[in-house]
């Protein structure tokens, strides 16, 4: 089909092919889909019901678990309803505006997860390695500090790229192979020079990965030093047991962000098209699912207060 003549600086919308490859199978894929999403609503709404009102809950390691179901929520919700509408009801199209929107609220909220898990890495080794002083490092001013911070490292980061996607020309082709609109997924459909683009996508996601990483392995060595050094094997399980969660939820949240992050950008050929937007849509779907899980599993505060919760007071818990 031959591109206008004419350059369109913005065009109304984008068409979201969904997962190319799997048309065939695309409405079937939604359901699997859909009660992922579903189980990641009603666990994430448990959570953050369940710390607003049991008083006990009020603690910086639980406040912290609530901004990080609150993005879980946001994340999800700002991707799959979309998604669920390509494949069930062959809705591919989005305006532009509403797209760039999405790029901003996607990895916006991506970013805010990552440093809300290094916080809760920073709360974690304060409780164990200096549980004396804990109350009076992580007050309840510290933590607003720490959400205002979340939030303007994560603006800083993410409106630079809104700003260089609209300095983008589009010629016409608006064909976007994915289920929701990522930053280089619209950059490519661009016919200008996109490669300030990739190189910024690409200092935010080191920056993010490394920089996040390495303090939340330094943050949990520390931690394993002082375990180790408990003299009670009680407290010695307990600790284990509190950091397990957190643990699980980093390898949950980074393994696949990463496999997403390099197949886009050095895969090529080797990996089909069909399997990076699976996993791309997984990585967006699966912490929002597990994270209420691992930590309803693994927090006994968590989970007493979930089954009175679900069950109310018959079982007696206290």
């Amino acid at each position: 089909m031959p591109l206008p003549n004419v350059t369109e600086a913005h065009p109304l919308s984008f068409l979201l092919l969904g997962i190319p490859g799997l048309e065939a199978a695309q409405f079937w894929l939604g359901f699997p889909f859909c009660v992922v999403y579903l189980i990641a609503l009603v666990g994430n709404f448990i959570i953050l019901f369940v710390i607003w009102t049991d008083r006990s809950l009020h603690q910086p390691m639980f406040y912290f678990l609530a901004m990080l179901s609150m993005i879980d929520l946001s994340l999800s919700t700002a991707t799959i309803p979309k998604m669920l509408g390509i494949f069930w009801f062959g809705l591919q199209e989005l305006c532009f505006g509403c797209c760039v929107a999405q790029v901003f609220f996607i990895h916006f909220f991506t970013v805010m997860e990552s440093i809300i898990l290094l916080a809760m890495g920073f709360d974690r080794y304060v409780a164990i390695c200096n549980p004396l002083r804990y109350t009076m490092i992580l007050t309840n001013r510290v933590i607003v500090v720490i959400a205002v911070v979340v939030v303007i490292r994560s603006l800083c980061m993410i409106v630079p790229i809104i700003f260089l996607l609209l300095r983008l020309p589009y010629c016409g082709h608006r064909i976007i192979p994915h289920t929701y609109c990522e930053h280089m997924s619209v950059a490519k459909v661009s016919c200008g020079n996109a490669k300030v683009n990739a190189i910024y996508g690409l200092m935010v996601t080191l920056l993010i990965g490394v920089f996040d990483i390495c303090c939340i392995s330094v943050s949990y060595t520390m931690i394993l030093r002082a375990v180790v050094s408990l003299s009670s094997s009680d407290a010695r399980h307990k600790a284990f047991s509190t950091c397990t969660s957190h643990i699980c939820a980093i390898v949950i949240t980074y393994v696949p962000a990463f496999f997403t992050f390099f197949t886009h950008r050095f895969g090529g050929h080797t990996i089909p098209h069909h399997i990076h937007i699976i996993v791309a849509n997984l990585y967006l779907l699966l912490p929002p699912t597990m994270n209420p899980i691992v930590y309803g599993v693994k927090t006994k505060q968590i989970r007493e207060s979930g089954i009175k919760f679900l069950l109310g007071d018959k079982m007696g818990i206290t």
